[in-house]
């Protein structure tokens, strides 16, 4: 919105020329991260107390880690003051005839909605576990779906006209499987191998990262900042291979795809970095709210996006690698306890309670150990991630 204030002002004196600074995507970038910050820092004890007042207080499961349940009632949907932040900040700061940021925009509100029925249930309804996982898991494929569809010819195209023409053109040609190589999938650490996917093959990649990213953060928010802070660093690294991959010379030097508006999204990353320092702060240990359903499922479903419009899923999943570990815990946990089970009469478990943070408290890590060591593995990663753009 900002940068079409800075054009209109500038046609009217050559007085306002200083408004040129607002095209400069970067300059946009660092005042998103610092508005979405300043948002969560002044209105995070005014969204706390409201919380606190409503009595939305997160519920904890008596099988759990018995150290928790002294978190009993304290206040959760704290989510809500990240995405505000979010929203506010890009709203102001980006280019709104950019696509991209706008798809972003609706995957991260629809994947909020999503998680805000969810924890309204545990909170007014009382119980722990939420959405019926049948129930949550539909919406959240519909959504995926629709935003897969989506992608699968915008990452190709410049404009939603082309988009639509070349969505003609695959219906028109009985659904051939062809798609321009863009929207080939990338092997990171090696120039020149990628893998076509077709149409399906796009959506049906397209759908698995969003909601396993948008699942994957879910199941990893269980203590005190252990999901916003490498959301925050694996955002910021996402910004920055939107950046080049938006940038046609950087592009080309690193031998990745030009993908024209992909710039932009470093807007949103950097808001969704800076609304999720401020959201740490009060979610450091011993924290004052909880992030929630509605914050974790969208903060994925944003990741899951931007990975995808970039180019970039398999390094997403080396980046994210403990969302990966924490959503693989839980899978292998319950595969393992139903197989044996129906084998033995008795059910199993690899690990001593999942997801995987919960098996490293049970074997005698304090939670700010968990914390701070999965920040750190995660800042490892990302930087993994990072030097795949130039070790080919």
């Amino acid at each position: 919105m900002l940068i079409s204030l800075a054009q209109y002002l500038q046609t009217l004196s050559p007085e306002f020329g200083f408004f040129r600074v607002f095209q400069y995507l970067t300059f946009r970038a660092v005042m998103a991260a610092m508005t979405a910050l300043l948002i969560g820092l002044m209105f995070g004890p005014w969204v706390i107390r409201r919380l606190a007042e409503l009595k939305i207080g997160q519920p904890i499961r008596e099988y759990g880690v018995q150290q928790h349940l002294a978190k009993s009632g304290t206040p959760t949907m704290g989510g809500v003051l990240i995405l505000i932040g979010i929203g506010v900040s890009t709203l102001l700061w980006f280019d709104w005839s950019n696509r991209f940021v706008w798809i972003v925009m609706l995957v991260t509100l629809g994947f909020g909605a999503v998680g805000w029925v969810d924890d309204w249930r545990k909170v007014v309804h009382k119980n722990p576990e939420g959405m019926r996982s049948g129930e949550k898991y539909f919406w959240q494929s519909v959504i995926g779906l629709i935003a897969a569809l989506y992608l699968a010819f915008s990452v190709s195209e410049t404009s939603n006209v082309r988009v639509l023409e070349l969505f003609l053109r695959w219906v028109q040609s009985g659904f051939s499987n062809d798609l321009p190589p863009k929207a080939d999938l990338i092997v990171p650490f090696f120039k020149s191998v990628s893998y076509p996917l077709g149409v399906f093959g796009f959506i049906a990649l397209t759908y698995f990262v969003i909601v396993g990213a948008s699942n994957a953060v879910n199941l990893t928010d269980g203590l005190d900042g252990l999901a916003i802070m490498p959301v925050v660093m694996v955002g910021s690294a996402l910004g920055v291979f939107a950046y080049v991959t938006g940038n046609v010379n950087f592009s080309r030097y690193l031998l990745i795809p030009y993908i024209p508006g992909a710039g932009e999204l470093l807007v949103f990353c950097a808001a969704m970095a800076g609304a999720g320092l401020a959201f740490l702060w009060f979610n450091t240990h011993p924290a004052q709210v909880f992030m929630g359903d509605v914050g974790a499922l969208a903060l994925g479903g944003a990741l899951g996006t931007i990975a995808v419009i970039t180019r970039q899923e398999i390094v997403l999943g080396i980046m994210g690698g403990v969302f990966v570990l924490e959503a693989l815990s839980v899978m292998a946990q319950v595969g393992w306890f139903k197989y044996t089970k129906k084998k033995y009469g008795t059910g199993r478990r690899i690990l001593k309670m999942a997801p995987l943070h919960h098996h490293f408290e049970k074997s005698g890590w304090k939670e700010t150990q968990v914390v701070v060591r999965f920040w750190i593995i995660t800042m490892l990663l990302c930087l993994v991630g990072l030097a795949s753009l130039k070790l080919r």
